[in-house]
């Protein structure tokens, strides 16, 4: 009995080699398995969408500044052929909604060629208000060949830098701003925010840089409620407006992202929900067209 217990220990030694080489087997494959999983889930949050293509964050940015860099030139006389004229009202509306007074700060982030500066600019000069308080005007955009769009622009209506107003024109990313905390008493997007990559980045740097009761607010198009009008919209959206941007602008592909790009923004409710995510409060929204724009609206206490 004696003699044997060698061998069973020399058994047992085997076992217990076989044994941890199989654990250790096991270990090394559960650690591929996860760095497998971690590799597959990062570059699942990288993929998002470009109007209804699936695509890398880092490529989705190139094809959007590509698009704007496109249709620059011809980006407002498109937005009026294609809206029948009625995005100047949506807009004017959007400014009404506004209501700048004299020494208000405001950021107008994508707002490269100048619509919604403009009417700023504008609405200061003929309010009734008697303070002279000098307002400030940032237009940023991350997208050169707009801002250049809305210098000339400028330069043209007599908008340069008036005396009731100064005017700056940056290079500006909205999902990773330039400016301090608490810079501007309002911020404004308008048909711009469906373009960015992570709104909810965009949301938290708008609340970052307005300064406590200031206000944000976006005009965006969003989805129609009603399903008849929202099936007739659908066959202008896709079977009209990218021939049309052919046909005027020498750009088909530029158009058909944009209305695709409408059907990817998040609905009303859904969006009031990020915004006040972000921090904001008293959050609204009101519909334009039967829906087919709304403005969004939310306060930073």
């Amino acid at each position: 009995m004696f003699r044997k217990l060698p061998v069973l220990g020399k058994n047992l030694s085997a076992n217990l080699c076989r044994s941890g080489v199989q654990c250790f087997r096991s270990q090394i494959f559960r650690q591929v398995q996860t760095k497998n999983s971690s590799n597959e889930q990062d570059v699942e949050e990288k993929l998002t969408h470009f109007g209804f293509e699936t695509v890398n964050e880092d490529v989705k940015a190139q094809k959007v500044h590509k698009v704007f860099e496109d249709v620059a030139n011809s980006y407002d006389l498109m937005n009026d052929i294609m809206s029948m004229g009625i995005q100047r009202l949506w807009k004017d509306d959007f400014m009404e909604e506004l209501g700048p007074t004299p020494g208000t700060k405001l950021l107008d982030m994508a707002g490269g060629t100048g619509d919604i500066a403009f009417r700023y600019l504008k609405y200061l000069k003929n309010g009734k208000n008697p303070d002279k308080r000098q307002s400030h005007l940032t237009i940023g955009d991350i997208n050169q060949h707009m801002l250049n769009v809305g210098k000339t622009r400028a330069e043209k209506m007599g908008l340069t830098n008036p005396d009731y107003c100064k005017v700056e024109w940056l290079l500006a990313d909205a999902e990773n701003l330039q400016f301090d905390d608490n810079t501007f008493s309002a911020y404004t997007i308008s048909f711009g925010m469906r373009n960015c990559t992570h709104i909810d980045r965009v949301l938290k740097e708008a609340y970052r840089v307005l300064a406590p009761g200031g206000r944000f607010l976006c005009l965006e198009f969003t989805q129609v409620p009603n399903e008849t009008l929202r099936k007739i919209y659908d066959f202008y959206s896709f079977e009209v407006i990218p021939p049309m941007g052919q046909i005027l602008a020498g750009q088909w592909q530029p158009y058909q992202y944009l209305v695709e790009s409408i059907r990817r923004f998040p609905p009303q409710e859904k969006f009031k929900e990020m915004i006040r995510k972000a921090g904001f409060n008293q959050v609204t929204h009101r519909d334009l067209t039967f829906g087919i724009t709304a403005i969004h609206s939310g306060f930073k206490f």
